[in-house]
């Protein structure tokens, strides 16, 4: 080396250094850092006056309690403000094993309507006929790869949930609720679509979720289409005491054939991904298609001046987007995908 000469990392490898300090949650101050406010920058895709979008990454906490200041909601109060006097808040949460797109509202009004669409998108009507087109145009998809591969090739999956707490008298856990439970249950309906066939006992299957419960896609997937997410120890657990990685040569689903998997060069390449011993979860919130707020809120105080008829309605904007998948999903989909639909 000489004096003036760059040297130029991939991102992965450049982030790799920060991201792992949320492997540990434990911290002694409750103020991010300058690297994690900047790291969470990086992370923003979209922002506007109502709304902010993130990619969030794998092992990164959405919420956190004192003592935890790395998660989502503390860094983005310190890091997403920008010209307001306020940070974002979140909207709908991701767990925090999975990754993908995360919503923020940046005024509490554009919370409130964001809170009420996630909930129950079916139910979030009003008597505005904008608002309610709107709604029959949000949704959103995630990716998964999961042990199996459901019997059917897509489907309505309708099973609510409920709570119990397990021996201990401590720990809360999500199950499927049963018809003749005491317990809660609270209504939980998810859209499947199989992408493609089987590989080395392993599936990629679309979810489209319809309602907002915690764990909904890793029980709907373990529980009832019997095809645990990889990676999902928590609900998948009795399938992955029998994990094994995805070996070299796998065999052809059309002709039966054995072929070669094209597996990635570089170091290191094979951590959390089917390549690995203990994979990391592969579930990622990919595409979120949802009304422009920031327009139809200036439609709403339009309607509520008279200015506007809420039979009549007006036509808004959707947004749309895409977030790319991690690094070990990214290796998984490349040595599978090669017979996708």
């Amino acid at each position: 080396m000489e004096a003036g000469q760059r040297v130029y990392l991939p991102v992965s490898v450049a982030e790799s250094k920060i991201s792992k300090r949320f492997d540990t949650i434990p911290s002694g101050t409750l103020y991010p850092n300058a690297d994690e406010i900047d790291y969470l920058r990086r992370l923003v895709m979209y922002k506007d006056s109502a709304i902010i979008v993130l990619n969030k990454p794998p092992r990164l906490p959405v919420k956190g309690n004192l003592p935890i200041h790395n998660s989502m909601d503390a860094l983005a109060a310190a890091a997403l403000s920008y010209d307001y006097d306020e940070g974002p808040k979140l909207v709908h949460r991701l767990d925090r094993e999975s990754s993908g797109i995360i919503l923020m509202g940046r005024k509490q009004e554009s919370v409130s309507l964001l809170q009420w669409l996630f909930s129950n998108i079916n139910r979030a009507k009003s008597s505005c006929k904008a608002w309610n087109d709107a709604c029959e145009a949000t949704y959103q998809r995630h990716w998964a790869l999961v042990i199996g591969c459901p019997r059917q090739k897509e489907g309505l999956i309708s099973a609510p949930l409920s709570k119990v707490l397990l021996d201990d008298g401590k720990t809360e856990r999500v199950i499927l609720a049963r018809q003749s439970s005491l317990e809660a249950s609270q209504e939980a309906v998810t859209e499947f679509r199989v992408l493609g066939p089987t590989i080395n006992g392993c599936s990629w299957i679309e979810l489209r979720p319809l309602t907002g419960c915690k764990h909904q896609l890793r029980i709907h997937c373990a529980e009832a289409l019997g095809t645990p997410i990889v990676g999902d120890y928590k609900y998948g657990w009795f399938v992955h005491r029998k994990w094994k990685q995805m070996p070299r040569v796998d065999t052809e689903p059309m002709s039966g054939k054995p072929y070669k998997l094209r597996r990635p060069d570089g170091l290191d390449v094979q951590k959390g991904s089917v390549l690995s011993k203990v994979p990391l979860l592969h579930l990622h919130c990919r595409e979120l298609v949802l009304p422009n707020i920031a327009r139809f809120q200036e439609e709403l105080l339009r309607e509520r001046l008279g200015a506007l008829n809420s039979e009549q309605g007006t036509k808004l904007d959707m947004l749309r987007f895409v977030a790319s998948m991690p690094s070990h999903m990214r290796i998984s989909w490349n040595l599978m995908s090669s017979y996708l639909v």
